[in-house]
């Protein structure tokens, strides 16, 4: 019961992160320097919720974490900028959307990175997954400041959390750390990728932006870091199967969330729109549950 409601809580969690970024970048916030503000509060809520478990420098080991610091660098790091500038393009439910996909680009790279042969049943999710691509894509009705650049944003964001889904699966193996530890070293690795990213694309205005990106991306931060926590502890108490369909209603409560706190014709929901999550949900949830 506690594993099916931290799924939830995750799911939540994750679909919030796109609808208070979108307000705080509505405020004049920078979505790329607001990534790394973000995540470096994501990154210290993780550390203390471990420090405050018990979880000590003895229960972790290098072997067991690097992984997890490879691939954060890059996802959530790197992809959380993109992540931001797709929700500032597109609005948050679009990309929730979008990135709703991950399942389907997860199991068609480890078909072909991993050698994988899915279950026949998945094909019905993947048939559900790009029906609802292919409903959004018919949608024709546009949010505020609407560009189109925020679709292969997403998409890019997508593509990298299926490959650091298959990444971690692969380097992962044998591989158990504390899961408060793994979350703190995916969101510190990400902090330090987003980090990066800025020293290059944003040098300029990066001292000007911070303090300014922390007042307003405190919140989207907060969610981070909680969204990987019950993430983390829900796969530590439940199966693959029973988590990851839960977690992969993050594309409806982030629908959910945007119509509560943005307001639906400012994120112009419509039907098409719904329709659109509830068959990429429904497509994610039976990839999470056969595979």
């Amino acid at each position: 019961m506690l594993a099916i409601l931290l799924a939830l809580l995750a799911g939540a969690l994750f679909g919030l992160v796109g609808v208070v970024a979108r307000r705080a970048i509505r405020a004049g916030g920078s979505p790329e320097v607001g990534a790394f503000a973000g995540t470096t509060v994501g990154a210290a809520v993780a550390v203390i919720a471990a420090l405050a478990s018990g979880v000590g420098p003895g229960d972790v080991h290098w072997h067991e974490l690097w992984p997890f610091l490879a691939v954060g660098v890059i996802v959530p790091g790197v992809a959380n900028v993109l992540f931001n500038l797709a929700v500032r393009a597109i609005g948050p439910s679009r990309v929730g959307v979008l990135v709703g996909t991950v399942p389907l680009l997860s199991v068609l790279i480890a078909m072909v990175a991993l050698d994988e042969r899915p279950d026949p049943v998945l094909w019905v999710g993947i048939v559900l997954i790009v029906a609802g691509g292919a409903v959004l894509a018919w949608d024709k009705s546009r949010p505020d400041g609407y560009k189109k650049i925020g679709v292969p944003l997403a998409l890019v964001c997508a593509v990298l959390f299926a490959g650091r889904d298959n990444v971690v699966r692969w380097a992962a193996d044998g591989r158990h750390p504390p899961p408060l530890a793994a979350a703190s070293a995916t969101l510190i690795a990400a902090a330090v990728g987003a980090f990066a990213y800025l020293l290059v694309a944003r040098r300029d205005t990066l001292v000007a932006a911070l303090l300014p990106s922390y007042r307003r991306f405190t919140l989207p931060g907060v969610c981070i870091g909680a969204a990987y926590i019950a993430l983390v502890e829900a796969f530590d108490k439940g199966g693959v199967s029973l988590v990851a369909p839960l977690n992969a209603t993050q594309s409806l409560w982030s629908m959910a969330f945007a119509w509560v706190l943005i307001g639906r014709r400012s994120e112009a929901i419509g039907p098409r729109l719904i329709g659109a999550a509830v068959l990429v949900v429904a497509g994610s949830i039976i990839v999470g549950i056969f595979r």
